[in-house]
């Protein structure tokens, strides 16, 4: 809860639409094991909040917000967390994480693609600019 304010500062360095302080406490409160931050020892660099959605057929990760400050893009600390994630997923039982990016928003999907996600869909109008969404998937191999 503390860390709050810093990653409230970082979204709105990172997004046109970021989340607020409210989001991101009802997003802890409603899934405190799978919201992590980069501390770097002397700041909070980046965070990543996810959370668990069952579908009554099989359990999967949702990785619901990622950024990192700017001055530590491209260090790694992105990928750390997303692997951080995932790891706890897997302790909780998922198959598979799923994310949204940003149809236009081409570095994040290369990221992702990087770290093994792969295109499923798209999704019309899914921000609230009206931009469309990619999702994009990444199944665990038990």
């Amino acid at each position: 809860m503390a860390d709050i304010p810093v990653v409230v500062d970082i979204e709105a360095e990172s997004f046109p639409d970021p989340w607020g302080g409210t989001t991101f406490m009802e997003i802890l409160e409603y899934s405190p094991t799978t919201f992590f931050v980069a501390d770097t020892g002397k700041n909070i660099a980046g965070f990543i909040a996810g959370a668990l959605e069952d579908t009554g057929v099989e359990i999967y990760g949702h990785i619901c917000n990622l950024a990192v400050t700017a001055s530590w893009r491209r260090s790694g600390i992105g990928r750390d967390l997303v692997r951080r994630l995932e790891n706890q997923f897997l302790v909780e039982g998922a198959s598979g994480v799923q994310l949204e990016v940003r149809l236009a928003n081409l570095p994040a999907q290369k990221f992702y693609r990087n770290i093994g996600y792969r295109e499923v869909f798209q999704i019309a109008q899914y921000y609230a600019n009206g931009e469309d969404a990619v999702v994009m998937m990444k199944w665990f191999r038990i």
